[in-house]
């Protein structure tokens, strides 16, 4: 990682940067100046052309970038209200991610860098996630993050700004990645996580399922004994041609998902002297896990933050919050990064440089 040092070493508080996000099936470009504020976050989403499939096809969803990525931040631009001119740097989605898809952003992001002649901030996807937070709390430190999506499960903390320690993951399945696996079962559209949720919100009944707390001090997860335990109640059923209350089966799988995921979050915010608790990926969109854990965080006096729905699931805006710790210390990226599908969150922090 190149270190291109103004006079100052620090960043005006105006900063403009054109950030751009691609590492699965959105494709997205937002304006965001000075870490905090959303200038235009436009976001096209390919939901509906992998629903067809039950799940995101890399090659379709590479393709569709290809198709819309011009466009998109042709749009990101006029909705800002500035020109290419003002831009201070250009930040893009370096990984994790689908390969091909990081690489439209990026061969994307790297042209503007060298057109405009202005820095290319290579963004770890999981920091924007986290970083979310920043476009509409404060964030305050130590804190803890909890990442629940489709790729990821992580206990993540943060001792100062943009420095990160994973301190869980998930030892198997991601949590979104059990939901699709358990609606799919259900033979419920994709992306799974929001029927499930609004069958287990809706249910009045539920099927106990058990919860996998690992080793009693881990911070991991694991979830794919619980997928096998629901798939083996609609095996019962359907082999004893039973009549399946899907609805209760939700439940029981959301409530078992979201008990060890809010008591192990606690538990770390715990051990660790956090002062906030952030929840952050595309499953801090289910209404039962932001039930359950505000409602744990409230009566243990734990302060928590959530960003809003639309800046839960992958966008371009979280991916420049992120991009802003390193634009403000002067920490830009070689214009001969290439995707990362193994990208080290830790590697990423402010303090460490390639």
């Amino acid at each position: 990682m190149s270190q291109l040092n103004r006079a100052d070493g620090i960043q005006p508080m105006n900063d403009i940067i054109l950030a751009i996000e691609t590492s699965c099936d959105e494709t997205s470009a937002a304006v965001v100046r000075g870490g905090k504020h959303i200038l235009s976050n436009v976001v096209s989403s390919q939901i509906e052309i992998h629903e067809r499939y039950g799940g995101v096809v890399p090659e379709i969803a590479s393709r569709k970038h290809v198709e819309s990525i011009t466009l998109i931040i042709e749009q990101a631009v006029k909705e800002s209200g500035l020109s290419l001119r003002d831009l201070s740097a250009i930040a893009v989605t370096q990984g994790p991610g689908l390969v091909g898809a990081l690489l439209v952003g990026i061969v994307a992001a790297k042209s503007l860098s060298m057109a405009l002649d202005i820095p290319l901030i290579g963004t770890h996807h999981i920091a924007g996630h986290i970083y979310a937070n920043e476009l509409e709390h404060n964030i305050v430190y130590p804190c803890m993050a909890l990442v629940v999506s489709g790729g990821h499960t992580e206990l993540v903390r943060m001792e100062s700004e943009g420095e990160f320690q994973v301190v869980g993951r998930t030892r198997d399945d991601a949590v979104g990645e059990a939901y699709d696996k358990v609606a799919r079962a259900l033979r419920l559209p994709y992306p799974g996580g929001p029927h499930i949720d609004k069958l287990a919100i809706e249910a009045e009944n539920t099927i106990v399922l058990p919860r996998a707390w690992l080793e009693t001090d881990s911070y991991d997860f694991s979830f794919s004994g619980l997928k096998s335990a629901v798939l083996a109640v609609i095996n019962q059923h359907r082999m004893k041609s039973l009549a399946l209350d899907e609805a209760a089966l939700a439940r029981g799988f959301q409530e078992s998902v979201t008990e060890v995921l809010v008591t192990k979050a606690l538990r770390a915010v715990r051990h660790y002297g956090a002062k906030q608790l952030l929840l952050c990926g595309g499953v801090a969109a289910n209404r039962g896990l932001r039930k359950a854990l505000a409602a744990k965080c409230d009566a243990e006096k734990i302060p928590l933050l959530v960003p809003s729905h639309a800046l839960c699931t992958d966008n371009a805006a979280m991916i420049g919050a992120a991009a802003y710790l390193k634009l403000k210390r002067s920490q830009f990226t070689d214009l001969d990064m290439k995707g990362d599908p193994g990208f080290s969150l830790e590697s990423w922090s402010v303090g460490k440089a390639d």
